[in-house]
């Protein structure tokens, strides 16, 4: 077994859901605190605490360029953050239920998210605006990912 190279403190309730900045520079995570911290991967140092869920943060990522971090949250929520103010740059809206995964497009221009509601929804990130529903899963949606082309 390895040796542990950092334990990131700060959360006060059950951490959910972590991920790593494109560039390694950067980590995230959300808990069901209703907070998503963002961490120096090199120091370990809290960089942003960032609040406005009403619920547990179930899902995280980073853009591709790294510059907003989305979150999923069982509020029904999908929050794009920007990652280095912290300020809320959209607030999404849409699903009937839980919010469980998210990710970016390749080109960082779209989000996908699914949820208990059974559906995936496709948003422009940029005006928020619902794009696709993508509806006919006969259980909770719990990941979604893009092509990579």
């Amino acid at each position: 077994m390895g040796a542990t190279l950092q334990t990131l403190e700060g959360h006060s309730g059950r951490v959910n859901t972590v991920a790593f900045s494109p560039d390694g520079k950067q980590r995230a995570s959300g808990s069901s605190a209703m907070t998503v911290w963002i961490w120096d991967a090199a120091t370990g140092a809290t960089l942003q605490t960032l609040e406005g869920h009403s619920d547990w943060i179930k899902a995280v990522a980073f853009s591709p360029d790294g510059k907003q971090l989305a979150s999923g949250s069982y509020d029904m929520t999908v929050r794009i953050w920007d990652a280095a103010s912290g300020a809320t740059l959209q607030t999404l809206e849409g699903h009937s239920d839980w919010i469980k995964a998210i990710a970016f497009s390749p080109d960082g221009k779209q989000l996908a998210s699914g949820s208990f509601d059974r559906t995936v929804r496709i948003w422009d990130a940029a005006t928020g605006a619902t794009l696709q529903t993508l509806e006919g899963h006969s259980g909770t949606v719990n990941t979604v990912e893009f092509s990579s082309d």
